[in-house]
């Protein structure tokens, strides 16, 4: 009987595992309108190099270097058409026909992953390294115009240090320090002007129009303000229905809702059917109004890091860091 006992825990447990296998990653229909949702330029940390704009729920403009060496973690699509893009073993800018126009290739021993342009002429980026360092280089003349160094937990550890850092309207920098698990804003000189300690390793964060931050990282998106105080916070628990526990980027978008892709891993063989939603749109109050997932027909668009919404124009070169411009 004592073994019977067992064999019955046994298989409990089995089906038990099996059940929760089964459990999908996102439910059956989806909310909003797919890929027709919005206008918007994607780009992800995949196998290859990968980069789309789609417009009115079709691909109108795709990018792919299978032979790239690294994994896109930022891109940028300026009002010109080009495209910026950090993509771990350097950063490089390419006009709408996809002609290389500058490229910067990351010293031995660093990586970058993440790039933003300061007008047409320069190029803010934070290389991870030994020291790790931000620097703004004119991509017209290639004099590094501004450089200074910035901590990190473990020098050595250069993989692990930073992923994304955005320029204010003040024209200060946000950097998430990844591995320090801290959000620190810094002016142009180098200099420490404020920080925020989430508890948790942090991918990104922006500066939102009325003066507090977003961030998002893993299992949390919170938005805080100066004080450090949690005005708005969201995390996997209040999607359940969603596989959605690896956040990157939350944008606040003009409609007062929030933007958040969640990364996938892409590695360990094909992604679909498997592969949850790439990205959530979701109100102030967290009720979902859009789930994109694109992984297979009519198109795959493969692992999100960056969505850049393109419903209206707009022109995000047009930032200053101090007195660069």
């Amino acid at each position: 009987m004592k073994n019977f006992a067992i064999f019955i825990l046994a298989c409990c447990s089995v089906w038990t595992a099996l059940a929760q296998e089964a459990k999908p990653n996102f439910p059956s229909v989806l909310p909003g309108k797919g890929l027709a949702q919005h206008d918007f330029f994607y780009a992800g940390e995949a196998k290859t190099q990968d980069m789309y704009i789609v417009r009115s729920g079709k691909v109108a403009w795709e990018f792919h270097d299978p032979a790239g060496k690294g994994e896109i973690s930022d891109a940028v699509l300026l009002s010109n058409g080009n495209v910026l893009f950090a993509h771990q073993f350097g950063v490089t800018l390419i006009d709408r026909n996809k002609k290389k126009l500058w490229n910067y290739d990351a010293p031995a021993g660093t990586e970058i992953h993440t790039a933003q342009p300061i007008g047409t002429d320069k190029v803010l980026y934070v290389q991870n390294g030994d020291p790790a360092k931000v620097v703004v280089v004119n991509i017209v003349t290639g004099k590094t115009e501004r450089e200074f160094v910035v901590p990190v937990k473990n020098p050595k550890s250069v993989h692990g240090h930073f992923r994304h850092a955005r320029l204010t309207a003040a024209g200060t920098l946000l950097v998430a320090h990844m591995d320090m698990q801290k959000i620190v804003e810094y002016d142009s000189t180098g200099k420490e002007l404020w920080s925020y300690s989430p508890g948790a390793a942090t991918w990104s964060a922006e500066r939102l129009k009325n003066g507090n931050t977003l961030m998002a990282g893993a299992r949390l998106v919170r938005e805080v303000n100066p004080a450090g105080a949690t005005v708005w916070e969201f995390t996997p628990a209040d999607v359940p229905d969603y596989m959605f526990n690896s956040m990157q980027i939350a944008k606040r978008l003009p409609n007062g809702n929030t933007l958040i892709n969640t990364w996938f891993n892409q590695w360990n063989g094909p992604a679909d059917p498997a592969a949850p939603v790439q990205a959530l749109e979701v109100t102030p109050d967290k009720k979902i109004v859009w789930a994109l997932r694109a992984w297979g027909n009519p198109v795959d668009l493969g692992p999100s890091t960056t969505i850049q919404l393109l419903d209206q124009p707009s022109v995000p070169e047009a930032v200053h860091f101090g007195d660069l411009k």
